[in-house]
């Protein structure tokens, strides 16, 4: 849908807004609208913040108006929220009576939801407030509300249990044995590009290395350490040793919380890789089936088999005490809502720590089909949710992406005392977050996660191992400035 602005300059959250309620149609800002579209309008009179929104679709004509308060002239962040809230909700309410049916988020947008909410919580707003005001602010669906509600409580028992200047580790692995057709990672397959993993490797344990000193020198307590990708695993015996010998020897593990490792695909996993996992004291992996359909796997590029993951999963159980993770994705092409109502069960039935249902976020290179007409259902996922959650698991935290199926959402879910200490963390900007190697995303926060600072590694690993020296020097100096 084409827009055009006057009087403001809220794109981002015009865009975000069209493209959550209108995910398969492109959407371009002009300056003068001429036939079909949105014309968004803001202005300010009387000691209000004002705008209104014009939507002409086909013979159809649509036109909304919202005027609030305006905030104190030396407040010009506030100034911007209350704007911004009020163009996208007049957009919002615009389109609204133009939709096949009611979207389950409303008009809240953001790759967060329960971040308000754990904000609004703590300057005194109760639960109950808080499901009213995404209610009647956000128009979100009960269905969604009570997701978001318990996500930010998990957050916020997880913020009281923070250390002073607590951190979190991330250290990426980006190869894979073969490109899934829906992945968007900077992840690299191993007939390509395997033979820069031990380049890779060696590059990675000196950040490893320098980072460690980092925080010994400004005494942080480190909270939890995930090792992700990628495919960690795709690492041989010796390699994943040296990594682990170099985290246990780099960083203080006394405060440490949990230590994952996405061990995820089956077919890189072995007894012996476990036994090493659990010798150095790894408590959380990951195995990861994506779906228990074959020929849904097969379709999307996996070399496994449902039989394969229940095979690594049993495996996992008899040789390390490990909580585990099991993912497994809405949308995939070729899946339906019974098969992935039967993926749902079946995992189940292995009985996980955690099953996280991530909805397939449409990317470039990436179609997405979801059955016969493209559009996954909120019934469908919450069919599967409340399987898990009678089997007594719970949601803890969630997030969003753009383009995602049925404009919903990927939910963790966790049995009670098994929740990930660093999804929580990362996900909702709880404290800072190190991230090591390529495309790593160093995350600063401050004003209980208002304010961040990011600090990006090299994308690709070609150009991590060129400028390693480079990113070491950077790294060891941090955290003075």
């Amino acid at each position: 849908m084409n827009y055009s602005l006057q009087g403001h300059d809220r794109d981002n959250g015009v865009q975000e807004l069209l493209i959550s309620l209108l995910p398969d149609e492109p959407h371009n800002r002009v300056e003068s609208l001429e036939g079909e579209g949105c014309l968004s309008r803001a202005w300010q009179a009387d000691g209000q913040i004002c705008a209104s929104a014009e939507i002409f679709r086909g013979e159809r004509h649509t036109q909304t108006q919202v005027c609030q308060s305006a905030p104190a002239e030396e407040d010009p962040e506030a100034a911007k929220r209350v704007l911004t809230y009020g163009v996208k909700s007049a957009v919002y309410q615009a389109l609204l009576p133009l939709l096949d049916r009611k979207p389950p988020w409303g008009s809240l947008t953001g790759v967060k939801p329960a971040k308000p909410v754990r904000l609004a919580v703590r300057e005194g707003m109760d639960f109950h407030q808080a499901d009213r005001w995404l209610e009647e602010k956000y128009d979100v669906a009960d269905s969604r509300r009570r997701l978001c509600l318990r996500a930010a409580q998990y957050a916020l028992e997880t913020e009281d249990r923070l250390l002073p200047r607590e951190m979190q580790l991330y250290i990426g692995i980006p190869f894979c044995p073969a490109k899934c057709s829906y992945c968007s990672f900077v992840s690299n397959d191993m007939a390509g590009w395997g033979y820069m993993v031990e380049p890779y490797l060696q590059a990675l344990l000196k950040e490893v290395a320098v980072s460690g000193r980092l925080l010994g020198r400004q005494a942080i307590p480190l909270g939890s350490v995930y090792i992700g990708g990628g495919t960690p695993t795709i690492l041989d015996e010796n390699q994943l040793e040296r990594l682990l010998s170099t985290v246990d020897s780099a960083f203080d593990r006394g405060n440490l919380r949990e230590y994952t490792l996405e061990a995820g695909r089956p077919e890189t996993i072995t007894s012996e890789k476990l036994g090493i996992m659990a010798a150095h004291r790894v408590t959380r992996i990951s195995i990861n089936p994506q779906t228990m359909n074959d020929r849904v796997l097969a379709g999307v590029g996996r070399r496994h088999t449902a039989q394969d993951i229940v095979d690594c999963y049993q495996m996992a159980r008899r040789i390390g005490g490990f909580q585990i993770n099991m993912d497994l994705i809405a949308g995939l092409p070729g899946d339906d809502e019974e098969s992935l109502f039967s993926s749902v069960r079946q995992v189940a039935a292995l009985e996980p720590d955690n099953v996280t249902i991530h909805c397939l976020a449409r990317k470039r290179g990436a179609p997405l089909y979801f059955g016969a007409t493209g559009v996954l259902a909120p019934e469908t996922l919450d069919r599967c949710y409340q399987y898990l959650l009678d089997r007594g698991y719970e949601p803890y935290y969630l997030y969003r992406q753009k383009y995602m199926a049925g404009g919903l959402e990927n939910l963790g879910f966790c049995r009670r005392g098994t929740a990930s200490h660093y999804n929580i963390c990362m996900m909702e900007e709880l404290s800072d977050v190190m991230a090591l190697g390529s495309g790593g995303v160093t995350k600063l926060c401050a004003q209980n996660g208002r304010k961040i600072r990011r600090v990006v590694n090299p994308k690709y690993p070609k150009e991590y191992i060129q400028r390693i020296d480079a990113i070491v020097q950077e790294k060891a100096l941090l955290l003075d400035e």
